[in-house]
């Protein structure tokens, strides 16, 4: 069995590993040759922590296992970051665990990748000014993501504590780009494509917030309650998602279909844009939305990656177990 430390992680993945391990993942999907088992994710009653499993096997590149992790809030306060996971491997044809690879960089890395991949398929050709709301550790990833998808000219931000936005300005800055502070309304009228990445539990972007055609990722919703647009505003957009019945019990479209705005046959999944499917984005006037609930699947593909880098370079520590 390898294992592979946090520690080494940075140095073994980039993010255009995690987007092609992302997007095979996505297309997989859509053809049935991959699938994940319900996720498993709880508040424990302790430390504010939500904790869980997510896992499946891709039959395509034989990945199957778990990651094992969840969100403590209070964390920062102790030098850590707020979401600890560990991915556990398992060879398909005998059970045994062959690897386990600290998950926390993966995570933010994967995350990303996926609303990377639905920008690369569902954003306007000609998006120029990317929105971002939301400010904590895992908006740097995002933001440095999707500035390789489109060439965009201009970010801005918006996000509930506003000293926090120096985290994106400095990606902004290191990018070459200008960074502007706004209020939700310019957001929504000038961002051509807009990420979510906040652990909100209400709706921060309101369907009257964005007008023209915008791409929208939602990354942050990934348990039942957490929401961060207004449900009218996803009935109004064409939606596509990672998995749907993830996105209908603890995704964003849950708020939706629980008021009865949309039905679940309306929510696509992403895997069919890339596998060509399914159209994707119709017109430049379109609001899409991608409801990216985080999959087990995406995880255990770029840990799969890691290991196989990891022990080419020899970095892996093998043991006996």
């Amino acid at each position: 069995m390898y294992i592979v430390p946090e520690s080494a992680i940075a140095d073994l993945v980039t993010r255009k590993d995690s987007f092609d391990a992302v997007e095979q993942v996505f297309a997989s999907m859509s053809k049935r040759s991959a699938y994940n088992f319900p996720v498993i994710r709880e508040a424990i009653g302790h430390a504010e922590a939500l904790y869980g499993f997510k896992s499946g096997f891709d039959r395509d590149a034989l990945n199957l296992g778990l990651k094992s992790g969840g969100y403590w809030p209070g964390n920062e306060a102790k030098s850590l970051t707020n979401h600890q996971s560990t991915v556990f491997l398992f060879d398909a044809d005998t059970g045994k665990c062959r690897a386990v690879v600290g998950g926390n960089l993966l995570t933010a890395l994967r995350t990303a990748a996926a609303s990377s991949v639905s920008i690369a398929h569902l954003a306007p050709q000609t998006s120029r000014v990317i929105g971002m709301i939301g400010a904590g550790h895992q908006s740097a990833f995002q933001l440095r993501a999707a500035l390789e998808q489109r060439n965009f000219e201009k970010v801005i931000g918006w996000n509930y504590h506003p000293e926090m936005l120096s985290r994106l300005e400095e990606v902004a800055t290191e990018a070459g780009l200008p960074f502007e502070r706004v209020e939700l309304d310019r957001l929504g009228a000038e961002a051509d494509v807009i990420i979510s990445i906040t652990s909100s539990f209400d709706p921060i972007l309101m369907d009257a917030h964005v007008t023209g055609g915008t791409h929208i990722a939602c990354m942050g919703t990934d348990t039942k309650g957490k929401q961060e647009v207004e449900a009218a505003l996803v009935a109004r957009a064409t939606v596509f998602t990672d998995e749907v019945a993830q996105s209908i019990s603890i995704g964003e479209c849950q708020h939706a279909i629980a008021a009865g705005l949309i039905s679940e046959g309306q929510i696509n999944e992403i895997g069919a844009v890339i596998n060509g499917t399914h159209p994707g984005r119709g017109s430049d006037d379109e609001i899409t939305l991608f409801d990216g609930t985080g999959v087990g699947l995406q995880d255990l593909a770029v840990a799969d990656a890691v290991v196989k880098r990891a022990v080419e370079q020899g970095i892996a520590i093998e043991v006996d177990f």
